[in-house]
């Protein structure tokens, strides 16, 4: 029993895991990163091919954005998912991909004309389709078998609609031992979802600490702040544009508009209109309405039970189309627009910042984490200017934080989980969060529970069975420099080894046919090389 610490090891993103056991190789997530690196990820050490399946935890980008890349590596296994994960991820994978599509094809018409190297996407719509069809749902509480000494579980850990945290259970030559892998813990008393369901027992746990050295505070009153903030900002003859997460942010922040307009907590302005501009959270709203009696919580179904839509209202606008995101600024009545992406790289919302940000009776309001390295994140650290589509913008608008507001528990939330265990496990491994707050949590775990923690760095590996670490990763922290528009070489170099690890796999699975086949085989593999050989 072994498992290997690939991704999210001392950073926020790209949560990866690698176990072998019982003779079956198991990735759990496989996330992509977002904002920049610190250090170097560990690559699958074997092709792609060759896993038997993924357990996906959620399906946020972060953990399940490169499974089409898996897929377009060989991968036919099949991906275990809660129901709503598995929809969620149907819309999010293709939009994704569509995502990176469309930015090659802007940056390789931009290189074309300044004579620069080609830009490649790290995936396609093809490929994001053929990782949507591997998917398998999975009801919450209920125990899987996989294979012949491994079973697994998943209970809803309220981060986002869907999220689980994975319970695996081995037996191996005489040996059980459990493995449960947190997630990304929920914040506890959110709109819409149940609070996270706890465990009582594990051998070892893989913990995330996104915010595992710090604490949001006090709860606060977010309707009666937003309400404010709304009222202000229309006084003033502006606009309130929300840069949000399309899945998981927007429908809390459809939850909080519909009380406000119910409740009549905006006067003078009768019906204002709310624009979710964004196709993807149109959709992710569709799919929250569609599980919502899989994963919301008591006061949401009160509504529900009531004939309530707890994330619809009147006044409420969808803009699909870019002529109907393109007429929002047009329109010159105040407004609430909540467009995606949440922190300001991509998608429509850098055009309404381009059309709002230099008013200064306007109010641009965060709801959400803003990464470092990110538009996002310069905007709310206070710069005077920023570039939009290659024009230098002014931010005169107020710029504001719904303080508070997080799908992630803080470090008191963290605290709670891991106590819940009713026997300590042998150890606690701290993953995805910021480089020195997965060691402070790991500390805090150890002083303050007295249990075994440890914060693993990629390409740490651990024998479960037996309790030791079997390799050590690289610690070194990395700088990358890359010109603008342009692919790293080193990405597109691994591309190319997981195709040729993916040769090497598909090579194997031909043992034992026909000499006619395999000559042929050969002879289409030797002029390849002959080629490329140069």
């Amino acid at each position: 029993m072994k498992l290997t610490f690939l991704g999210a090891a001392h950073e926020v993103t790209g949560s990866c895991f690698y176990l072998e056991a019982c003779g079956r190789r198991i990735l759990i997530d496989c996330g992509m990163e977002q904002g920049p690196d610190l250090y170097e990820n560990q690559q699958l050490p074997i092709s792609p091919a060759d896993l038997d399946c993924v357990l996906l935890t959620h399906a946020h980008i972060d953990h399940s954005g490169k499974l089409p890349l898996l897929a377009a590596q060989g991968f036919r296994g099949q991906i275990y998912a809660t129901d709503a994960t598995c929809d969620l991820c149907d819309i999010m994978l293709r939009d994704s991909a569509h995502i990176q599509e469309f930015e090659a094809e802007w940056r390789n018409r931009k290189a074309k004309r300044a004579g620069k190297e080609e830009y490649i996407p790290l995936y396609t719509m093809a490929d994001a389709v053929k990782a949507v069809e591997l998917f398998v749902p999975c009801d919450y509480g209920v125990e899987k078998p996989l294979y012949d000494g491994v079973k697994i579980r998943f209970t809803d850990v309220g981060h986002l609609l869907g999220s689980a945290s994975i319970e695996v259970w081995l037996k191996e030559d005489g040996i059980e031992k459990k493995i449960v892998f947190s997630g990304d813990i929920g914040n506890k008393a959110q709109p819409l979802l149940k609070d996270p369901q706890y465990i009582r027992e594990a051998d070892y746990a893989v913990m995330e600490s996104t915010y595992g050295d710090r604490s949001h505070g006090p709860a606060p009153d977010y309707i009666g702040e937003l309400a404010g903030i709304i009222q202000e900002t229309f006084d003033n003859g502006g606009n309130v544009v929300i840069p949000s997460f399309a899945v998981g942010r927007t429908q809390e922040m459809l939850y909080f508009l519909r009380k406000i307009k119910a409740d009549g907590l905006i006067k003078g302005y009768d019906g204002f209109p709310v624009y979710v501009d964004s196709p993807l959270a149109i959709e992710a709203t569709h799919i929250f309405t569609e599980n919502r009696m899989d994963c919301y919580d008591a006061e949401a179904m009160e509504l529900v039970s009531r004939g309530v839509n707890p994330i619809s209202f009147p006044g409420l606008k969808v803009s699909v189309t870019s002529d109907d995101s393109r007429a929002i600024n047009f329109d010159k009545a105040p407004k609430v627009i909540l467009s995606a992406s949440g922190m300001c790289d991509a998608g429509r919302i850098k055009h309404h910042l381009k059309h709002n940000l230099w008013r200064e009776e306007c109010t641009v309001l965060f709801v959400g984490y803003q990464a470092v390295g990110t538009l996002g994140r310069a905007i709310v650290d206070g710069a005077a200017s920023v570039k939009l589509f290659g024009e230098e913008v002014e931010v005169k608008a107020r710029i504001r934080r719904l303080s508070g507001i997080s799908g992630h528990a803080d470090d008191k939330g963290l605290l709670e989980w891991a106590a819940a265990f009713e026997k300590k496990p042998q150890k606690i491994f701290v993953v995805h969060g910021e480089d020195k707050v997965c060691e402070t949590f790991a500390a805090r775990l150890r002083n303050e529970l007295q249990v075994d923690a440890e914060a693993p760095y990629s390409g740490d590996s651990w024998e479960l069975a037996q309790g030791f670490c079997v390799c050590r990763g690289s610690r070194k922290k990395i700088e990358k420099h890359y010109e603008e528009g342009k692919t790293p070489v080193s990405a597109v170099f691994a591309r190319l080894l997981a195709a040729g690890k993916r040769l090497m796999a598909v090579i194997g699975h031909n043992e034992g046919g026909s000499n006619k086949d395999l000559a042929k085989f050969a002879d289409q593999i030797d002029a390849l090389c002959e080629k490329w050989d140069r």
